[in-house]
């Protein structure tokens, strides 16, 4: 399956770098180009890409700026954000702008492409460098005081025991088929273990359900 990508970087040569990664990819396709923020608003519109891989820092508009305006546009696509260090506001307001991924630009080749295989089918995630640095750092999206997972289950006693096993799958990054992979359950299935846990949790997708559980101690 052909994976449509739109690129929104400002430096010249990080885009040639980044576009020369795909070349042994020929399933990834980068299929347009953005310098900034507006521009990727714009293209994203037009061209309608699978996935756009979304720097933050742009000259314009920010890249949290413009996954909010393209999401509001097509809430279907799916963002990647590519950043170069970690920020503990940058996180919190890329997941609640909508992305479904938070990535540190010194991530392997192979692990960026399956990252953006995972997002293509559902799944969230978050770089595994970010969450120890959150943890340290107490910003809001992880509470100073862990709460137990006895606890988190106490708090949503609504939570089936299945529920609770999809929702650490989910904030573990697993899309629908994965979950069904790993628990020997069809995706239809998944897919309605997941249904579920959003609206008893009383959010609005997936990756507020695991950003949830992440703030509760789940993790």
């Amino acid at each position: 399956m052909q994976i449509k990508i739109l690129l929104v970087e400002d430096q010249k040569l990080m885009r040639i770098g980044i576009k020369s990664l795909f070349c042994d990819y020929p399933e990834l396709e980068i299929i347009g180009e953005a310098i900034n923020g507006k521009e990727a608003v714009e293209k994203a519109r037009l061209i309608k890409p699978d996935i756009v891989l979304m720097d933050i820092g742009l000259p314009d508009i920010s890249g949290i700026e413009a996954t909010k305006q393209i999401l509001e546009h097509n809430n279907n696509l799916k963002v990647i954000m590519l950043t170069s260090h970690i920020s503990e506001n940058e996180l919190n307001n890329s997941l609640s702008a909508g992305a479904s991924a938070y990535v540190i630009k010194d991530i392997s080749t192979d692990f960026l492409m399956s990252v953006i295989r995972m997002v293509k089918e559902g799944a969230m995630w978050i770089d595994p460098h970010v969450v120890p640095f959150i943890r340290d750092k107490n910003c809001g999206i992880i509470p100073s005081r862990q709460v137990s997972r006895s606890t988190f289950k106490e708090n949503h006693s609504n939570l089936t025991q299945r529920e609770y096993e999809v929702l650490k799958l989910v904030v573990d990054g697993q899309s629908n088929s994965q979950i069904a992979k790993t628990l020997t359950i069809s995706e239809h299935t998944a897919k309605a273990h997941v249904c579920n846990i959003i609206q008893k949790l009383v959010v609005d997708d997936r990756t507020q359900a695991a950003v949830k559980a992440l703030k509760e101690g789940l993790v």
